[in-house]
């Protein structure tokens, strides 16, 4: 889906949920949901819950980002288990080619979980990528984690 189209969603499901809502606040929801839907409606409730607690109960651009950061939830809706998965194959497999089930071992999540759940976004966003002998981190993944990326030498 595409952020206008999931910020619709977001603020249909606001209503639903009598949660206020700005439509700056719902871009950002929106923004972060990895063009999912379902991802979106989770952040939403997430959001909601935090505004009623630390706010005035109204979703506003900033009460959304303050929400989303506490929550993990960077600016390209990368979570913690995504990070964890790219600095895995960045620092402990020097950047790659590493194996699905390898990798899997190495952050404690199921492989089928990483290459239904995590890879696809991933592949998407071009910080990964599948070769013959396993997941290559990608330099977009090194430029938004904030790692220098230096290209490897062929032997």
């Amino acid at each position: 889906y595409k952020e206008d189209e999931l910020a619709e969603i977001v603020r249909r499901s606001s209503g639903i949920l009598n949660a206020g809502i700005m439509d700056d606040g719902a871009v950002e929801i929106a923004r972060r949901s990895r063009g999912t839907p379902r991802i979106a409606n989770r952040l939403l409730k997430r959001v909601r819950d935090f505004a009623q607690v630390k706010a005035d109960g109204n979703i506003t651009d900033q009460v959304a980002q303050a929400a989303l950061e506490l929550l993990g939830v960077d600016s390209l809706g990368l979570d913690f288990v995504d990070k964890k998965l790219l600095m895995t194959i960045i620092e402990k497999f020097n950047g790659g080619p590493v194996g699905l089930d390898t990798l899997a071992a190495s952050i404690g999540e199921d492989r089928n979980t990483i290459e239904d759940v995590y890879e696809p976004y991933l592949l998407q966003l071009g910080f990964i990528n599948r070769a013959p002998r396993g997941r290559i981190a990608m330099p977009r993944a090194y430029q938004h984690l904030g790692i220098p990326y230096e290209e490897k030498k062929k032997k």
